[in-house]
């Protein structure tokens, strides 16, 4: 999947969550949606895409929930 569309989709569900008024409640939200309802592809690509262009593209709370989303991912990759 082309990444601009995953960084628009990324934002859509962070949009959706704008109404939290605690920034940090809004970012795990968003990181327990992208992790319980994207497929393990697309969130492989957004990883790569903080990983690659640090997230360009992504709003500010959006970062920091695939911010989140890279932590968990690592924790769970094999050593």
């Amino acid at each position: 999947m082309h990444i601009d569309y995953l960084v628009r989709m990324a934002n859509d569900i962070g949009a959706f969550f704008a109404s939290e008024p605690d920034p940090q409640a809004a970012a795990a939200a968003i990181f327990s949606h992208l992790r319980r309802f994207w497929d393990p592809r697309m969130r492989a690509q957004i990883i790569a895409h903080y990983h690659d262009a640090r997230g360009e593209g992504l709003d500010a709370t959006v970062l920091t929930a695939v911010k989140m989303l890279a932590a968990d991912a690592a924790k769970k990759a094999p050593a």
